[in-house]
């Protein structure tokens, strides 16, 4: 079978090059050439609702694509098409750009002038790996998901205590009820609650994936834990400091391999900012930050923000509070939360009603919450505004705050040190 290749080039002069390598290459079939990020991510888009075979093995990106930057654009590809290999071709083949395509997600790197040796031979592996990725997919049985990406929803908290892991458990809850396959990633990696509250007993955790660069949808099903539910859990280790092992990188990979294999995946990312979980926000299609209608949240709240901001992991526009425990009668109201914030704001608020919870979250049963609870049905309504339940289109937007293009790596690095790792 032809490997079917597909160019993203802006220079008119390197199209023609690339394209009369790539047609000399044993066995590959370039398709028509496109010229800017946009019309790429269209194409694809277009060619994965008809069916994930008829996308491209291989995508041939040129460093001076645009309008969105070339490594920014390896993400998304990589990120919205996991089955589809990304090259990157490039005048500067060092070891700092290898290093940060390969952290974006491409599969291989060409350096300019090109060669047809180095080529063939990336577009070769590459085109091996696309069809090992798709005859996975194609291999895992019913709960396979073959979109073109699932929704990532990060749950972060204001500070402790205020309602983050009821809230990412209920919005999963809530997708995987409504027929979309979910996952629950709890990112809270030494102190994670999510196997208490659902009353479980496991083995694996996310650690068991933090130091496999390519997982496998096997691999995948091997780590996670099935609940009665169907949500798809995939846990924080029992003992809290073997979370160090699960690095910023660690996470992209882990995060990327949920994508690919389910509808929805939420991930719990505490109160605490750690290179995974921030890695989880700024990969997110949408990031939730939880507070309650006090001074002390609501300051840990402009304080979360404002980090995010500085270390660019996401804007404060591209942010969405949650105000949970709300009160008509409360000081503190929404629309204030929002001006002092700068963020977005849920519309739909969680009522104060501890009473109704007490006795399921003290069973670590709170998947048992009775249908007619107040914030059940308020946190399921929550994820019908946020589009995770089938049938729903979320009114928040999606796929923003990433880092940009050419930053990526001085990002990264200066981010580790200002997390202390």
């Amino acid at each position: 079978m032809p490997t079917r290749i597909l160019p993203a080039v802006g220079d008119a002069d390197a199209v023609r090059s690339l394209t009369t390598l790539l047609s000399q290459l044993p066995d590959a079939e370039p398709v028509a050439p496109v010229t800017d990020s946009t019309q790429l991510v269209d194409t694809l888009a277009r060619l994965a609702a008809e069916s994930v075979d008829e996308l491209p093995e291989v995508v041939v990106v040129h460093e001076r694509i645009g309008p969105v930057p070339a490594l920014e654009l390896i993400r998304e590809v990589a990120l919205r098409f996991p089955a589809v290999g990304v090259i990157l071709v490039t005048s500067d083949a060092g070891p700092g750009l290898f290093q940060a395509a390969m952290d974006y997600g491409a599969r291989g790197l060409v350096a300019l002038p090109l060669h047809y040796e180095e080529l063939a031979s990336r577009v070769h592996a590459v085109a091996q790996w696309s069809v090992g990725v798709r005859r996975h997919l194609g291999a895992g049985g019913e709960d396979v998901f073959s979109g073109v990406g699932g929704t990532v929803v990060t749950v972060s908290g204001a500070k402790g205590g205020v309602g983050t892991t009821l809230t990412a458990i209920q919005l999963a809850l809530a997708a995987q009820a409504s027929g979309r396959s979910t996952a629950l990633l709890d990112m809270d990696l030494q102190t994670g609650d999510v196997a208490a509250f659902l009353d479980i007993q496991f083995r694996r955790s996310v650690v068991d994936l933090a130091a496999i660069n390519d997982i496998s949808p096997r691999v995948l099903a091997d780590a996670v834990f099935r609940h009665d539910t169907g949500v798809a859990l995939l846990l924080a280790p029992g003992d809290g400091e073997r979370g160090e092992e699960v690095t910023d990188r660690a996470a992209r990979h882990i995060v990327s391999a949920l994508r690919s294999r389910y509808e929805v995946v939420v991930i719990d990312c505490s109160g605490q900012l750690t290179g995974a979980s921030a890695a989880a926000v700024e990969m997110a299609d949408t990031a939730l930050l939880v507070t309650t209608p006090d001074v002390v949240a609501v300051r840990g709240a402009k304080r979360t923000v404002r980090m995010w901001d500085r270390l660019q992991i996401r804007k404060a526009e591209e942010t969405t509070i949650v105000v949970n425990r709300y009160s008509r009668g409360a000081e503190i109201q929404p629309a204030l939360i929002q001006k002092i914030t700068g963020t977005g704001i849920a519309a739909t608020a969680i009522p104060a009603n501890f009473k109704e919870l007490q006795g399921a979250v003290d069973a670590g049963r709170v998947h048992e919450l009775d249908g007619k609870s107040t914030v059940r049905q308020a946190l399921w309504a929550l994820a019908g505004e946020l589009g995770l339940v089938k049938g729903t289109e979320g009114a928040l937007h999606r796929r923003n705050g990433k880092a940009r293009g050419g930053e990526r790596a001085a990002l990264t690095f200066r981010r580790r040190k200002e997390l202390g790792r």
